[in-house]
């Protein structure tokens, strides 16, 4: 339909697939995922161990279960972004409708795994969390809606959107996730932003939040719990925040070195939600800061794609997807530094998890598909047409 209206740029016929994929991808994004993916093995075999040894594991079981589950992210993430943004937005509606069943059935075939929160399958040999796949596929889908509601007679998007937006998060409450169901929010107000939304309506919106977050405090111990552990002038030496808060103190510019580090005998979740703890304390804030900067060189690289690009549906989607995976990184890091609450949310790519890496490998495998180079040339060109 893009070309149809504004006209297309000349293609290459007959081009191979792989080829025209290198030459369209966004190779600085590419290389960024999987250095961050390298970056989380590394830490693996500094951070895995204790609980390994813990749990009757040889050293590096949870090593090597994460090498398999991220080469199969790597894996995903390849194939999707080979993808048109028409064959994305088909599979991910699919993914979407088996996610949401699945995220539904919890109360009833759901596990907690003894964490106070019902939010996994048992497989016996692994475990699944719908709501990491369900984000990249609400994300698409809401920007489906959004997309649609622009056009002459088009569907009620925006309604449809909120009330599957607000569906979600309810569902998320009641595990409770109040980590996810904030992050599915905050994905859907970006798009809602982005596709022309009143800036009064997503104060309402951000004041409606507030309410419910003062209603989950009174109501939920579990959430309670986390925000008072946060507003408490003083931190507790033996809980998680108190461990992480030392180690990113006793690490320093340079770290302790290699394999020296103590928090990840005293955390239990050193391998997972507090990874960045194990990493500035083993190398210091430097490795730290280039894990931010990868973060960031991802966001800004493909915002910047997603700035030129004409359809609305894959500006939207992207736009999403980008800030969703980088308000998540942000979330991890903010809450090992107390700057946070505690939310229990993985760092991409770098926390061990085999739903979180590989959902995740799908979503930037969605927005290396929505951000390659097409024949349709960009939006600025059209722009500049319109004033001639």
């Amino acid at each position: 339909m893009t070309e149809m209206v504004y006209g297309a740029a000349p293609v290459r016929d007959g081009e191979p697939i792989l080829p025209k994929w290198w030459r369209t991808i966004d190779k600085l994004t590419l290389g960024f995922v999987f250095t961050l993916f390298a970056i989380g093995i590394l830490l693996g075999l500094a951070a895995s161990p204790p609980l390994a040894a813990k749990n009757g594991f040889e050293p590096f079981h949870y090593v090597i279960r994460q090498g398999v589950f991220g080469s199969a992210a790597m894996l995903a993430m390849l194939i999707t972004s080979l993808m048109s943004p028409t064959l994305v937005r088909r599979l991910a509606s699919l993914g979407f409708i088996l996610a949401f069943i699945a995220l539904a059935l919890l109360p009833f075939f759901g596990t907690d795994f003894g964490k106070g929160a019902t939010r996994w399958y048992s497989l016996g040999f692994a475990s699944v969390q719908p709501s990491e796949f369900l984000k990249p596929g609400f994300v698409v889908v809401a920007a489906w809606m959004l997309a649609a509601a622009q056009e002459i007679n088009g569907p009620p998007g925006r309604s449809w959107s909120f009330m599957l937006c607000v569906s979600i998060v309810f569902m998320l409450a009641l595990q409770p996730d109040f980590g996810q169901a904030c992050l599915v929010l905050f994905g859907w107000a970006v798009m809602y932003f982005v596709a022309g939304a009143p800036i009064v309506l997503l104060l309402g919106i951000a004041g409606a939040v507030v309410v419910a977050g003062s209603f989950a405090y009174s109501q939920s111990e579990h959430f309670a719990r986390r925000i008072d552990g946060f507003l408490t002038a003083d931190v507790d030496p033996t809980t998680q925040l108190g461990y992480a808060t030392n180690a990113i103190r006793e690490g320093g510019f340079f770290g302790v070195g290699v394999g020296e580090g103590q928090v990840k005998w005293s955390l239990p979740d050193a391998h997972t939600d507090f990874i960045i703890a194990v990493a500035a304390e083993e190398y210091g804030l430097v490795l730290v800061l280039i894990i931010i900067g990868l973060y960031a060189g991802i966001a800004v690289s493909s915002f910047t794609r997603l700035m030129r690009e004409r359809d609305p549906f894959i500006r939207l989607a992207g736009t999403g997807l980008v800030a969703m995976f980088a308000v998540q990184a942000m979330i991890n890091m903010g809450v090992a530094v107390r700057l946070l609450p505690a939310k229990g949310m993985t760092l991409p790519f770098i926390s061990y998890g085999g739903s979180s890496v590989i959902a995740m490998g799908i979503a930037l495998g969605m927005i290396l598909a929505f951000t390659r180079t097409r024949p349709q040339g960009e939006i600025g060109d059209f722009l500049r047409g319109r004033t001639r």
